[in-house]
């Protein structure tokens, strides 16, 4: 790190302004790298020593004048990070290395590309992302942690870490994209005879049920919602021998009292009982979905609630992307197409680097062809 920058780095993000913090998100940034978002896990109890992600936030300055932050936290373990290296961890086993504590620079249990170093206005941002990126491998090294990872970085910034030696990982997720749809029928019309008529009728069974899915408006959240939506998120978790409780009951609250302005609520109603949810968040030009959960088994539940309705409400409301999570190949059936994630990794031990950087050039190689492929097919 060049001696005309310093580094601080911060055991809680209310140790940092929240009106200079979301000055360096800005408009156009993520909201789950915004300064109240942050928050919430920490006064949850989401977050901290004991769930294995102390917080380590940072502030770059040069002299008195604050350049860029970065959320950034010490990691004991790799649970709800969503680029997943538990392979790397026990290759480093294998191999005698201590592979925890690391650093990391993300949004916690968010697999949701955005800028992960924060700049502030009038800042050069690739200068400073070079100038952070350094500063989070000097850090990492001075703590005594194995390696230093960025995670969901837009590809641009995952660029400017590459140049300050961080090897660039790649995975895919599976975004709508909407092509400036009038109607939720005219998006359904761009697929093929046999892939319209699947999705047709998949759309059309909720109202064969007797099921109305809304989304729910901010000052309409109620303890009773809230108490739904943290059961759908429950439910879902409980299911799967790999699911984890990352957010609490309190959590859920907070993010209703603090955060409503963000949120998109999903809501399926049978009758007036509450059957299922999504947790979806809206910021700018997109819409983000993170969570969801059913106490009905019921067809194409959740494909309704989880993507077509997101969709409508993209082409209602004249957004331009939808980002329902990680995962899922059948999405892609349902019109989200593949969209390269980025991340950004370095490794202090030169050994467990080199073996560490050919895995990720070939699977890059391999996620770019996938893309590719895709665009090659609808062409």
């Amino acid at each position: 790190m060049s001696a005309s920058y310093s580094l601080t780095v911060h055991g809680s993000i209310s140790e940092i302004d929240a009106k200079t913090w979301d000055a360096c998100v800005g408009e156009t940034g993520s909201p789950f790298v915004e300064h109240t978002w942050l928050g919430l896990f920490e006064d949850a109890g989401c977050v901290g020593e004991e769930t294995g992600w102390t917080p380590a936030h940072l502030a770059l300055r040069r002299g008195k004048e604050l350049v860029a932050v970065a959320p950034a936290f010490v990691k004991t373990n790799s649970e709800g990070e969503f680029v997943f290296d538990w392979s790397w961890a026990d290759l480093a086993r294998r191999m005698g290395i201590r592979y925890y504590p690391k650093v990391l620079v993300a949004s916690p249990f968010s697999p949701v590309t955005g800028e992960r170093v924060l700049v502030a206005p009038g800042e050069d941002k690739a200068e400073a992302t070079m100038a952070m990126a350094s500063a989070v491998r000097a850090l990492a090294e001075e703590a005594g942690c194995s390696s230093a990872h960025a995670l969901f970085v837009r590809e641009e910034e995952a660029l400017a870490w590459e140049r300050a030696g961080y090897m660039r990982r790649a995975s895919v997720q599976f975004h709508f994209y909407n092509e400036g749809y009038r109607t939720f029928e005219d998006f359904v019309a761009t697929f093929k005879s046999k892939k319209r008529n699947q999705l047709r009728r998949e759309a059309a069974q909720p109202a064969k049920d007797g099921v109305r899915i809304e989304t729910v408006a901010p000052d309409a959240i109620t303890p009773a919602i809230i108490t739904a939506m943290f059961r759908f998120y429950g439910v879902t978790v409980d299911k799967f021998t790999w699911g984890r409780r990352y957010l609490n009951r309190r959590f859920f609250d907070l993010v209703a009292e603090r955060f409503s302005h963000r949120l998109a609520w999903v809501i399926a109603w049978q009758g007036e009982t509450p059957i299922a949810g999504a947790f979806n968040l809206q910021k700018g030009d997109r819409l983000y979905g993170r969570y969801w959960g059913a106490t009905h088994e019921l067809p194409f539940l959740h494909f309704n609630v989880c993507y077509y309705h997101g969709v409508r409400h993209c082409i209602e409301h004249g957004l331009r992307v939808f980002e329902p999570g990680a995962g899922g190949e059948h999405k892609r059936a349902r019109g989200f197409k593949p969209t390269m994630m980025h991340s950004v990794h370095w490794v202090k031990n030169e050994r467990f680097r080199q073996v560490v950087d050919d895995f990720v050039v070939r699977e890059r190689e391999a996620i770019a062809r996938f893309v590719a492929g895709e665009a090659d097919e609808e062409d």
